[in-house]
């Protein structure tokens, strides 16, 4: 199972951003999907999350601007972002825990970053 995260790039102060994020392997029933973000030179923070019934959360510097969704027949999670602020330039990375169901095995898998700069 991987991730493919997509999306990212360079957007003035004010500007906007979707970020996807598909799971690969059908067989990967997944539960939670995250999205999580590092800037240099800081820790790597929880953005927003995702459950498979739609329950979601967000830090609260993004609420109000981010809205997480997902398509769980497309395995997929978008992070929508707009007013986006110089502190918002990071690297972006999915993260996604589920059962491979053939196997009946707990996964945890992490997407490559994609990365968001945001010039003022």
């Amino acid at each position: 199972v991987q991730l493919q995260a997509s999306g990212g790039g360079l957007v003035q102060a004010g500007g906007s951003l979707r970020l996807s994020c598909t799971a690969s392997g059908s067989d990967f029933d997944i539960n939670r999907m995250v999205w999580y973000r590092q800037a240099p030179g800081k820790s790597r923070e929880l953005v927003a999350a995702i459950t498979k019934s739609g329950y979601t959360n967000s830090i609260d510097s993004v609420k109000g601007r981010f809205t997480i969704s997902r398509e769980n027949t497309k395995n997929t999670v978008y992070l929508q972002m707009t007013s986006l602020k110089p502190e918002d330039t990071a690297t972006y990375y999915c993260y996604a825990e589920g059962i491979v169901v053939q196997q009946y095995k707990y996964l945890e898998v992490w997407g490559q970053g994609t990365q968001v700069t945001v010039s003022s």
